[in-house]
């Protein structure tokens, strides 16, 4: 198996992405092409020392371009073919690879992954797929791929999700909520309320309405919104982890009785802030795109790229794809009006 990184890609790039394959080839023996500047790629590997030793499971693929975080990502994937993103995707399309991790721009890879790559037939949009930490795994999706949705592809990220917590989880009958502002079938826009018809009346798990102050205790495997709305839930768990870790670091440091009280739990607590690190799923895959695309948090460091390219190998292992596939030829065998976008 062989795994596209974008090395160019990422707040951290391209030192933390080239010794995240380092270690993912060390732990996992994955095998990486690191798409970017080749002599930049070189000059940080010759700094890592374990790259000696793993030397043949790494291969470079030149790209001189960079697409940068402000860019408009509607209009840079076509002026900037020679970017590291764009390279990296056509590497994936034309099957030098079994799948894409970048730490990039967002906007531009799921542009990028639904243009070149394509989407799998019948699926309207790509979706952003996001495993939140709580005390059990939440999908989330769409956490940042679609701003303005349809009842159908609200469906359609549903069916998605559950194929992907039952293959990735081992979930059996994955738990479908949809995100909104009561519990009521009638709450929410015109949108939620057809696409809570549509559940309904699927053969998906569906559990019905879910309010935000109930996504925390486990009530549904798989929560469904628009990408506008599911982003801002993302980035306020994100923000309330770092908040309450900040508070309990204050707590603990207090005084000289609870600094030997943290001593004491100081296993625990480490297990609990790996609990609520999102970087130990490694990133979000672009659920709908015909090959497997991971989207890898922005900040990553090497640590979260091994993580996202352990992801990336058990999403191609475990078939993802093929059953979305499935699905959907069973979908929509009988609506043949429903076309791919």
């Amino acid at each position: 198996m062989k795994i596209i990184l974008d090395a160019m890609g990422g707040d951290n790039a391209p030192g933390e992405i080239v010794k995240g394959a380092v270690l993912a080839a060390s732990e996992y023996g994955i095998n990486t092409v690191l798409v970017g500047r080749e002599n930049v790629i070189l000059e940080h590997l010759s700094k890592i020392p374990e790259y000696a030793k793993i030397k043949d499971k790494i291969e470079i693929q030149n790209a001189d371009d960079i697409i940068e975080m402000g860019e408009d990502p509607f209009s840079i994937m076509r002026a900037k073919k020679e970017s590291s993103a764009a390279v990296a995707m056509r590497l994936l399309k034309d099957g030098s690879g079994d799948a894409f991790v970048g730490a990039g721009s967002t906007g531009a890879m799921v542009i990028g992954a639904s243009m070149i790559v394509r989407t799998i037939p019948k699926i309207r949009r790509g979706a952003i797929a996001t495993v939140l930490p709580f005390e059990k795994p939440l999908l989330l999706i769409d956490s940042g791929a679609n701003v303005n949705v349809t009842p159908e592809y609200l469906e359609q990220f549903a069916a998605m999700g559950s194929v992907y917590m039952n293959k990735i989880f081992g979930i059996e009958k994955p738990r479908v909520g949809l995100l909104n502002n009561g519990a009521e079938e009638c709450k929410g826009t015109e949108v939620l309320v057809e696409t809570h018809k549509l559940l309904k009346g699927s053969d998906l798990n569906f559990v019905g309405n879910v309010e935000a102050r109930d996504i925390t205790f486990g009530v549904c495997d798989v929560l469904v919104c628009d990408g506008f709305s599911g982003n801002i839930v993302l980035k306020y768990s994100e923000g309330m982890a770092k908040f309450f870790s900040k508070k309990l670091k204050g707590l603990f440091l207090a005084n000289v009785f609870t600094k030997i009280s943290a001593l004491i739990v100081k296993k625990q607590i480490a297990e609990l802030k790996k609990s609520f690190d999102a970087s130990e799923y490694g990133g979000a895959p672009i659920l709908g795109i015909s090959k497997p695309v991971i989207k890898a948090h922005g900040s990553s460091d090497a640590q979260a790229i091994k993580n996202a390219l352990r992801q990336a190998k058990a999403f191609v292992e475990t078939g993802v794809i093929d059953d979305i596939c499935e699905y959907t030829n069973k979908r929509y065998q009988k609506n043949e009006a429903v076309i791919n976008e």
